[in-house]
């Protein structure tokens, strides 16, 4: 016997954004940019974790992540490196887990939280309450003792639903939210777990940002969680994440159609390139430049300082590091 569903609608806006979710997947389909190329992905998961860990208030800049990844020394608070080294783990390792599996969820909590959190890789033993990053209460999770028996339900729940799995991997995440399972690290596992569903169904979503969508949009994503919360009902959440989705395959595409224009000088490429990049983002670092154009940091000083001679950029100090934006 099925699972009954968790509360929430499926109105005519979810209807649409999968369709147009749908299409959009189809044209990367096609196209294979993202889910081929080595630097895109390098950089799209270091975007990942950047975007999914500073949701939770660390400070390491992408420029900073980037070294840290490479082996390099950067002076900066244990916690916050030991973090982005866990989320790069776990992310590496996404492929080979079952996301209806419990144990694979605890186990990734495991090595997520490893060294942060003295019940890493286990169900919370003591009642939480959720705020958000002004201090304002959310919800108060469940008791402890209802955690595991809730966190089953829930996975079985999405495994046998006949529901589409953009619906599916919307709902889990609020609801993972709601149970709040760990005694911390609740945010960056459903956003993980959200990001393991939809991979499974697409290929493409193992390399695609969708998490900086919502380290843009952390306002109106704690906003649809009150909502939800005050309405005993995912529909406002599950609207805003697909929504986050579609923005996010769009900017993808918009990418891979840059990529896959007619021949150009190269460049020309690079530069293209860049300017598509800062359509989405505020600015444009180094390390950026390196995983978009595959050269070294030398040749990447070199490219932007030469769009700064012509005036399309401006160089200026972002988080202690140059960052460049349009001007």
């Amino acid at each position: 016997m099925k699972n009954k569903n968790p509360p929430f609608e499926i109105t005519h806006k979810i209807i649409a954004l999968i369709a147009d979710i749908g299409e959009l997947t189809g044209r990367l389909t096609v196209t294979h940019g993202l889910s081929l190329s080595p630097t895109l992905r390098r950089s799209n998961r270091i975007r990942t974790i950047h975007a999914s860990l500073a949701i939770e208030q660390n400070s390491l800049s992408i420029e900073q992540i980037t070294a840290i990844l490479d082996g390099k020394r950067v002076v900066a608070p244990p916690k916050d490196i030991a973090e982005v080294k866990n989320a790069y783990e776990i992310y590496d390792r996404m492929d080979a887990m079952n996301p209806y599996s419990v144990e694979d969820l605890l186990a990734a909590h495991g090595v997520m939280m490893r060294g942060l959190d003295d019940e890493a890789g286990a169900f919370r033993s003591r009642a939480v309450g959720v705020v958000d990053q002004e201090g304002r209460i959310l919800h108060f999770g469940t008791l402890p003792k209802h955690v595991p028996s809730l966190v089953f339900k829930l996975l079985d729940w999405v495994r046998d639903s006949d529901l589409h799995m953009l619906i599916r991997s919307c709902v889990f995440h609020y609801e993972l939210e709601v149970i709040h399972p760990f005694s911390d690290g609740n945010g960056r596992m459903g956003r993980l777990w959200h990001t393991l569903l939809l991979s499974k169904w697409n290929p493409i979503f193992a390399w695609l940002p969708v998490e900086s969508m919502i380290h843009d949009r952390q306002k109106e994503y704690y906003d649809a969680i009150n909502a939800s919360n005050n309405a005993a009902d995912g529909t406002v959440f599950v609207e805003f994440m697909l929504a986050a989705i579609k923005a996010s395959l769009r900017e993808a595409v918009s990418v891979s159609d840059e990529m896959s224009d007619v021949p150009m000088s190269k460049e020309t490429a690079r530069t293209e390139a860049i300017k598509r990049f800062l359509e989405h983002h505020t600015y444009v670092m180094n390390a950026d430049v390196r995983s978009m154009c595959d050269v070294s940091p030398a040749t990447a000083n070199r490219i932007l300082a030469g769009l700064v001679a012509e005036g399309m950029l401006e160089k200026y100090r972002e988080g202690g590091h140059w960052a460049y934006r349009l001007k």
